[in-house]
């Protein structure tokens, strides 16, 4: 056991710092892989890797996958501004016989319909345009798979494969994510690591480029519960290679286990004039939830996320959440 902590360590410590060494800030490539699939999650500020007790544990950290007792289906939907559209779909699947959690996602992030702008004019939009339209799409496949190692301490891994589409060019590779969880046991207090998009350069035409590695340790804690009432905390680090440290937090109450309330963080995101008036500070991040117990086990939970980008408008996240 101690052999396989050691290795864990040196590859969500050792290989993400050579890996940062490679890159310059502000070059990665592939960002549709930072952006968060939960709703739930986004409500919290995007600060839930030391949770990650859902399905959506395959983009968080695929070491938290193992908490799950049932089959769980995830699918988000996001508007962002200038049509486009980002939308995830999750599977996670418990193997009972064979052990461990199986977890499979999909990701597509599309930017509808672009009008082709001449040379003389590239900044005028579509009166100046022939009338002709291209458009950008990014895929993922992701598939993960997360055990227990013993009754407190959990690992998980995820496989990617890539695909960037602009018209018929492309970019294709994949990526690895690797995730640690351990719950002390004292309050459900769960500490967690997990590095993000490990893996080679992509190439579009003669020009490479790294893609969006990031380490990141977060921890989380029930700081109240007791009859119908929890409130759970979380707060994560994240350093990825094409920026500097990135803070996130936030904090989740459940009544009766049915409704929840969450308000969320997130400070070092450059994202322009952010809702407290400062760039790069904080963006302020709120969300709601239900579940509704349909038949037998099977339940359903709908979740919504709000984050407000600045100059950049609201955006708005839905997540259904079906485990049976």
């Amino acid at each position: 056991m101690r052999k396989v902590l050691a290795l864990v360590l040196f590859v969500l410590v050792v290989i993400p710092g050579l890996a940062w060494g490679q890159a310059k800030t502000g070059t990665a490539g592939a960002q549709f892989l930072e952006l968060g699939v939960s709703a739930r999650a986004v409500g919290m500020g995007n600060a839930f890797l030391a949770i990650a007790d859902d399905a959506s544990a395959i983009y968080y950290n695929p070491a938290g996958l193992p908490q799950l007792v049932q089959r769980e289906i995830i699918l988000t939907h996001v508007d962002y501004p200038a049509d486009i559209t980002y939308d995830f779909g999750g599977l996670a699947y418990p193997m009972r016989g064979f052990g461990g959690v199986l977890g499979l996602g999909f990701y597509f992030l599309s930017s509808g319909d672009i009008y082709y702008s001449p040379y003389a004019h590239p900044s005028l939009g579509s009166e100046w345009s022939s009338g002709q339209t291209f458009s950008a799409k990014e895929y993922a496949v992701a598939l993960s798979y997360g055990r227990y190692l013993t009754q407190r301490f959990s690992i998980g891994a995820t496989m990617k494969f890539i695909d960037e589409l602009y018209e018929e060019e492309r970019a294709v590779g994949w990526a690895a994510d690797i995730g640690t969880l351990y719950n002390t046991g004292f309050k459900n207090f769960k500490i967690g690591m997990v590095m993000t998009n490990f893996g080679p350069d992509l190439k579009f035409l003669r020009d490479s480029y790294p893609l969006p590695i990031s380490f990141k340790f977060g921890a989380s804690m029930e700081v109240l519960n007791f009859g119908e009432h929890k409130t759970v905390v979380d707060f994560e680090i994240g350093h990825p290679n094409d920026n500097l440290e990135k803070f996130n937090g936030g904090i989740e109450y459940w009544y009766k286990d049915l409704i929840t309330l969450r308000i969320g963080d997130e400070f070092g995101y450059d994202m322009g004039e952010t809702t407290i008036g400062k760039e790069g500070v904080g963006n302020i991040s709120f969300g709601a939830g239900i579940k509704l117990p349909l038949y037998n086990k099977t339940k359903l939970r709908v979740d919504y996320g709000y984050l407000d980008y600045g100059h950049l408008d609201q955006v708005h996240r839905f997540t259904l959440n079906l485990s049976f």
